[in-house]
């Protein structure tokens, strides 16, 4: 995988060459290859004009989200995207951001029985199959994960699926997909609740105080190309709210608190 600068600047000026649609995508999802100067990658990108109209995310558009929601991720320091940015394609302006390859039978989200529940994971929910058998919707006790559930509440993520979780073979732990997010209504639906009313990380509390500081400045305006102010400031009313109460929340029950399907 490509260093998070050289990806930057390889998806802000690389050459796209289109090689497919990935089909499953509710909005058009493109994969790419790009290339520049004999740097080569693979990418995705999704362009604004193949995105579907939402009724409660008026504003703006689902590619703007996505790379406000990767600024507000590297003001962290915590490197939980991959690297993402806004700009012109084949078929317009549109979000690219870098592919990542996964590590196999690594995954740190699962639906399993009971008793198969790996060792040391977090039970979020208890169901049954369609065949009437019971499961567990469980994930792992993972310190990377349980930032990515803070970044998460941050960024009032309202589509955290299991599938959208990627474990690669260097350890990283990353989110993709966050174009329904930074909502001025609390939207937050996971499946990353394993950890609700349990202490924020320590790190994770030294670098929200810094992403405060900075949405009081320059990262503000740059947000606001993206996303209205009212859902900039209702970023800052978030990072306050974590911050003040010290813990991760619970699901309010004002919206569903899991995104169906949950994969």
């Amino acid at each position: 995988m490509l260093a998070d600068d050289v990806a930057c600047e390889l998806l802000r000026h690389g050459n796209i060459d289109v090689q497919g649609r990935l089909v499953e995508a509710s909005n058009a999802t493109l994969f790419c290859s790009i290339e520049r100067d004999g740097v080569e990658a693979e990418c995705v990108y999704k362009p604004v004009r193949g995105e579907r109209p939402l009724w409660d995310f008026p504003d703006g558009t689902l590619a703007g989200r996505e790379t406000a929601s990767y600024m507000i991720s590297e003001a962290t320091g915590w490197g939980l995207m991959p690297p993402t940015v806004l700009r012109d394609g084949p078929f317009g302006p549109g979000m690219l951001q870098l592919w990542v390859d996964v590590e196999q039978d690594s995954g740190l989200v699962d639906v399993v029985a009971p008793t198969e529940v790996p060792e040391g994971w977090l039970t979020v929910l208890r169901a049954e199959d369609p065949d009437g058998d019971p499961v567990v919707l469980a994930h792992a006790d993972h310190e990377r994960l349980k930032l990515l559930a803070v970044l998460d509440v941050v960024i009032n993520n309202a589509d955290r699926k299991g599938g959208h979780v990627l474990h690669t073979p260097e350890g990283r732990v990353l989110g993709i997909d966050h174009g329904v997010s930074l909502n001025v209504d609390n939207k937050l639906r996971t499946v990353l609740w394993g950890w609700l009313g349990t202490a924020l990380p320590e790190q994770a509390t030294e670098r929200l105080g810094q992403l405060r500081a900075e949405l009081e400045g320059p990262l503000a305006a740059r947000l606001t190309e993206h996303i209205t102010a009212k859902e900039v400031t209702a970023v800052i009313d978030r990072v306050d709210r974590l911050l003040a109460e010290g813990v991760l929340p619970a699901p309010t029950g004002e919206w569903p608190a899991i995104p169906w399907p949950p994969f």
